[in-house]
């Protein structure tokens, strides 16, 4: 099976520009814990997760209206495309360490893959 037979494909992202508050408030609205990162052409520059969130702003007393994702975000982002197998994205996942991973076709984000998906 190809990543893109089980991948999320409706995934909002935020900017690099965008407050811990945007990205907290997307998290929310859209029951997700992970948001991608992008810069204006929608190419992946970071993840943001909920532990992110916690770790890097809330626990260190940063304003979340004022804190830029860029501040907090995970800056190791590890990328598949669509028509990798399901087995590389699982792969990665295990040998990265990570739960979600964007997928990505022409170095444009299209969708994001978990390890939910994968099961």
């Amino acid at each position: 099976m190809n990543v893109k037979d089980c991948m999320s494909n409706k995934v909002c992202f935020c900017t690099p520009n965008s407050t811990v508050k945007d990205a907290a408030k997307l998290m929310c609205d859209n029951h997700v814990g992970c948001i991608p990162v992008c810069d204006n052409t929608n190419t992946v520059v970071g993840l943001v997760t909920d532990r992110d969130l916690i770790l890097r702003s809330l626990a260190c007393e940063k304003d979340g209206k004022q804190t830029p994702v860029s501040e907090v975000m995970t800056t190791k982002v590890f990328n598949i495309t669509p028509n990798a197998e399901v087995a590389e994205a699982e792969k990665i996942m295990c040998e990265c360490q990570v739960r979600r991973v964007p997928v990505v076709e022409n170095d444009i984000i299209v969708g994001i893959i978990t390890v939910g998906d994968c099961l």
